[in-house]
């Protein structure tokens, strides 16, 4: 069981994100945005942060560099649809910036179990 903090600016992907993070018996914390995703982590540091890239008060590049920057044993899975680019460029570049996991939208249950279970093996 880990405690993961989820951060998206769409509710609906938090929610799903949730739902499928309690069924594997992890507990969540939500962030709707960069900032509090920021102020939650270092109240509390997550064993694990999933984090959007495209948000509008903080984009999720900045957030992990920061995190990264404060705290360089965080463990980050960032995940995007990419927008207009794709999500391949932006991806790339978190984790080029910090981000161990990277998850392309739309994703699976499977997809999410896999990431997490990899990231909780790595010291």
């Amino acid at each position: 069981m880990a405690r993961i903090l989820v951060v998206d600016d769409e509710q609906q992907i938090r929610l799903m994100l949730r739902q499928m993070l309690e069924r594997l018996g992890h507990v969540v914390a939500e962030a709707s945005g960069g900032n509090q995703a920021v102020r939650s982590y270092r109240e509390d540091p997550a064993d694990i942060v999933i984090m959007d890239l495209i948000m509008p008060d903080k984009e999720g590049i900045e957030t992990i560099t920061e995190i990264r920057r404060d705290y360089p044993d965080a463990r980050i899975v960032a995940m995007s649809g990419g927008g207009r680019m794709g999500p391949g460029n932006y991806l790339e570049l978190a984790n080029r910036l910090g981000a161990q996991r990277t998850l392309a939208k739309p994703f699976s249950m499977a997809d999410v179990q896999e990431v997490i279970e990899d990231l909780l093996k790595t010291p």
